[in-house]
């Protein structure tokens, strides 16, 4: 199936004050940032979560601490998928019982990302209060699953795709709607 853009939702400073706002909120919310986690979900949440971190540390001066998270092995699709899963593992070099811990999406659809996070989180410790942190949420929940900050809310159908392209991966921050390509 072949894509093409439809419309733009963000771009590059967008981007920048949508995660400026959440880390000021996701602060408010704590009291600061005490017993405070981000943790990543492969891939652009890793770069995000990273990114919130550092605006924290520019107007708290203090740094919490950033993991990333692999939910590969605990997709409920993964028999389904005729490719080889890979792999890359989770990296929390830190302990996250008794932690809050914020764990930082790109795009929240059906929530089974967030719910296969969740399991994963709950394999590493046990934190005090786990909240959800993403760039965009689309709507079309199949799992009640809602989250704490959000960057903007987008209505999409389930035919569109929402594209975040980060520069640590595709070298431009911009959020796109993509959508079919007609084919005549």
């Amino acid at each position: 199936m072949e894509l093409t853009e439809k419309t733009q939702l963000l771009d590059a400073e967008a981007i920048r004050r949508a995660l400026t706002r959440i880390a000021h909120e996701i602060v408010e919310k704590n009291k600061g940032t005490d017993n405070l986690v981000l943790v990543g979900i492969k891939t652009r949440g890793i770069h995000l979560a990273q990114r919130l971190s550092e605006r924290i540390m520019a107007f708290e001066e203090q740094q919490v601490p950033v993991g990333t998270l692999d939910i590969t092995l605990y997709r409920d699709d993964l028999k389904q998928r005729t490719e080889q899963a890979v792999v890359h593992g989770s990296e929390i070099d830190f302990d996250i019982t008794d932690k809050t811990v914020v764990l930082v999406d790109d795009v929240l659809f059906t929530g089974r990302t967030v719910r296969a996070a969740l399991d994963a989180l709950i394999d590493i410790g046990r934190p005090t209060q786990i909240q959800l942190a993403v760039l965009v949420d689309r709507g079309h929940r199949e799992l009640p699953i809602r989250p704490d900050y959000v960057g903007k809310n987008v209505p999409t159908s389930r035919d569109e795709v929402v594209a975040v392209n980060l520069v640590e991966t595709e070298q431009v921050d911009k959020v796109i709607i993509m959508e079919k390509a007609n084919t005549l």
